[in-house]
């Protein structure tokens, strides 16, 4: 797909600037690009900026309004005068997803048939999930938002995170092309196609362990989850106790993500003291012991 429009060069996306660019009167050769104005830093209608999230993204854009009009809510674009919102490149984005998807899932399990595959589609390209993956971006505080949506809770909303995530996706592919579009989703999504794949609960770890403690020592497994560094980068590490030991640790991008890696360290270090004849809670849980 093309490049971002220039004033002289030929039309691009029009996230970049065709349906912002005014028309040229008679007799003039250039045309006025409307690109996001800039405002003082107390306005509402300011652009923050985006350095993180393309970092976030691992992505440069050639266009950096690409990526604006991306997070631009259509109530944003209305008190900014009439800017372009994100709904076009929502909806090329949307169409990037599925066939990102759907590809990577018929190479990588040539077994499943067809309608597994559309199973495990439908469980990553969906509302919900988009936006847990828009709150691991921390979209919801760089997407521009008019004031009545704002005040309202716009920023949590799973609607508004989810469209602004498939706008980015489509705003990426305009801008880099296609394998900068599959390298991002599956940045994105990987993990969970996997685990969709898989089948229903055959990564659900901390079910699984829980289901087992509860039959062998008729108690639930306890977590305990810090996170580290900045709001829009953070890192979260859990551990899982059992009778007070320490039983695994594992890492993640979210709460859930730490404490299914967690739950997925307990489980293997259980079954090879399993087979060996051990007890319940591995030996290495010993380092845990005393903090119940």
């Amino acid at each position: 797909m093309g490049r971002a429009e220039t004033a002289d060069g030929p039309s691009g996306p029009e996230g970049a600037t065709g349906a912002g660019a005014d028309a040229a009167e008679p007799g003039h050769a250039r045309t006025t690009t409307r690109r996001p104005r800039a405002t003082t830093a107390g306005s509402h209608l300011a652009v923050p900026s985006l350095d993180p999230l393309t970092e976030r993204l691992g992505v440069t854009f050639t266009d950096p309004a690409m990526l604006v009009q991306a997070l631009s809510h259509r109530s944003w674009c209305a008190e900014a005068g009439g800017l372009p919102s994100n709904e076009r490149l929502e909806f090329l984005g949307d169409a990037v997803l599925g066939l990102v998807v759907a590809e990577h899932c018929y190479r990588t399990y040539p077994d499943l048939p067809e309608g597994a595959l559309a199973k495990v589609r439908a469980a990553v390209v969906n509302t919900h999930v988009l936006a847990e993956v828009g709150a691991e971006l921390d979209l919801g505080a760089m997407v521009l938002l008019g004031r009545g949506e704002d005040s309202s809770g716009g920023r949590r909303k799973p609607s508004i995170l989810a469209n602004s995530v498939e706008a980015v996706i489509g705003a990426v592919y305009l801008d880099q092309g296609w394998e900068a579009a599959v390298r991002l989703v599956l940045l994105l999504l990987d993990s969970r196609i996997t685990e969709a794949a898989a089948g229903p609960g055959a990564e659900d770890y901390k079910t699984r362990l829980q289901e087992l403690v509860i039959r062998r020592a008729g108690e639930l497994p306890r977590y305990e989850v810090d996170g580290v560094g900045p709001d829009h980068a953070r890192r979260y590490t859990a551990h899982v106790y059992i009778g007070g030991r320490q039983a695994g640790s594992g890492e993640g991008r979210s709460k859930k993500d730490a404490e299914q890696s967690a739950a997925r360290a307990a489980w293997d270090a259980l079954a090879t003291c399993t087979e060996a004849g051990g007890g319940l809670v591995p030996a290495m849980a010993d380092e845990g012991e005393g903090r119940a």
